[in-house]
């Protein structure tokens, strides 16, 4: 999450900084207790992948997308990269991780916005895993 901040504070555009971003969060104290390959993996491939992404949950939010503060932003293109490119990863760990972020990190109701948001587009990019599950709890 930080380093999908980070770069949108610089303006979240293009992959510059990508490498930057990951050499800068790995020098940190507390980088050794992170999953370093997918740390590499959702931070190069949600800037990679930024544009797709928004055009995937824009039509899920209830404003503009310039509206969104950087964290509820941030959020969504990772649970987002999650739900589309990473099929091994369950539809609702991707979404549970993204709202435990919006929680930790977010505004007063902002995990409530994201778990909306996400639930909506896995509804669409997941509809076979999405559908079982609901076929489950009958």
């Amino acid at each position: 999450m930080q380093g999908v901040y980070a770069w949108l504070l610089r303006g979240g555009e293009g992959t510059q900084d990508a490498g930057e971003i990951d050499a800068h969060l790995r020098d940190a104290d507390d980088f050794s207790e992170a999953d370093a390959q997918w740390f590499k993996t959702l931070l190069h491939g949600v800037l990679q992948e930024a544009g797709g992404l928004r055009e995937r949950f824009t039509p899920y939010i209830d404003r503009p997308l310039g509206e969104l503060s950087p964290v509820e932003h941030g959020i969504l293109l990772i649970g987002s990269y999650e739900l589309v490119h990473h099929l091994e990863v369950p539809y609702k760990v991707a979404i549970n991780e993204a709202v435990e972020l919006a929680k930790s990190f977010g505004g007063t109701d902002g995990f409530k916005f994201v778990n909306g948001v996400l639930d909506k587009l896995a509804a669409d990019v997941r509809a076979a895993e999405v559908q079982a599950a609901a076929s489950q709890r009958r």
